[in-house]
């Protein structure tokens, strides 16, 4: 069965060409649910059925995991059963038809401008670390860019004197961001007077934003600085990686933007994600109304 699986992952590395991430998800998903089949006693691909997919969803369940993560994994099993059937491993596909919990549509958490303002000025510029974090929290909140393309970015991948950077997403979809002047100025001035020194002895390391040890930052570095630049900046409210981008977006609608335009640079490939934050901006103006209207609420 996990022979099958890895032919399964590398189905989808090749000829979907998905992202890293997303492999690591099915992979996680898919070896739990095989681990579930062996101590259900299945032994062949022939032997799987509706039943044992209902069982271990129920198992899910009852082990407190969230819709989403059910959800997700039903999605998971899906793939991999319709890829088995398509290669002529399995006659038919035990997974049509199963249902999938409804999930509580949650509006991402934004920072008002004030709160941004806050976190981008939190990082002392006085250090060469200071002076990277600025320039990576300013470049997010900029462009909007995830933060897996983020780390990814090669300095190659800046062009300040044109005032755009070139970004890798999901799927190894390929845009072009428009960069903001003083995102600009931040990134030109980390660029060639902090990465130099942060670079120790490899010059050759390609990455734009790198860690103390002159390699490529991780995600997992990134988590830990913007969640101590946030405690500097006196923000009491959860941060996470990606929270300047769904900031970035709501602030871009708030002002305006074309909604098309936002798609694009956020690298939406259906623009129904990127309208969740029209419900954000609708849920803000309710907010700020019920606060301020002397007659929005009944005293």
């Amino acid at each position: 069965m996990k022979r099958h699986l890895q032919s399964f992952i590398h189905y989808l590395t090749a000829e979907r060409g998905l992202a890293h991430n997303t492999l690591e998800s099915y992979e996680r998903d898919l070896v739990q649910y095989i681990e579930h089949l062996d101590r259900q006693g299945v032994q062949s691909l022939g032997e799987m059925g509706k039943l044992h997919i209902a069982t271990y969803l129920h198992e899910l369940k009852q082990l407190g995991r969230a819709p989403a993560t059910v959800s997700r994994t039903i999605v998971s099993i899906r793939a991999f059963c319709q890829f088995l059937v398509k290669e002529g491993l399995m006659a038919s596909d035990p997974s049509l038809h199963m249902e999938t919990p409804k999930l509580e549509k949650r509006l991402p958490k934004v920072l008002t401008v004030e709160q941004v303002g806050l976190l981008l000025d939190a990082p002392e510029t006085t250090s060469a670390s200071g002076m990277r974090d600025k320039a990576m929290l300013e470049l997010l909140y900029a462009t909007g860019i995830r933060v897996s393309e983020l780390i990814s970015l090669n300095v190659g991948d800046v062009n300040v004197a044109m005032g755009f950077i070139h970004c890798t997403g999901k799927g190894s979809k390929e845009r072009i961001i428009p960069l903001g002047r003083i995102a600009a100025v931040c990134l030109e001035e980390y660029n060639e007077s902090v990465r130099p020194k942060l670079l120790r002895q490899d010059k050759g390391e390609e990455a734009l934003f790198i860690n103390h040890l002159g390699t490529r930052l991780t995600r997992q570095g990134f988590w830990k600085i913007i969640k101590r630049r946030a405690r500097e900046a006196g923000i009491d409210i959860e941060i996470t990686p990606h929270t300047l981008r769904h900031s970035f977006a709501t602030h871009l609608l708030e002002n305006g933007a074309d909604l098309r335009a936002v798609q694009e640079m956020l690298g939406h490939a259906d623009i129904s994600t990127t309208q969740v934050y029209t419900h954000v901006t609708k849920s803000r103006t309710k907010e700020v109304y019920d606060r301020t209207h002397p007659r929005a609420t009944m005293t």
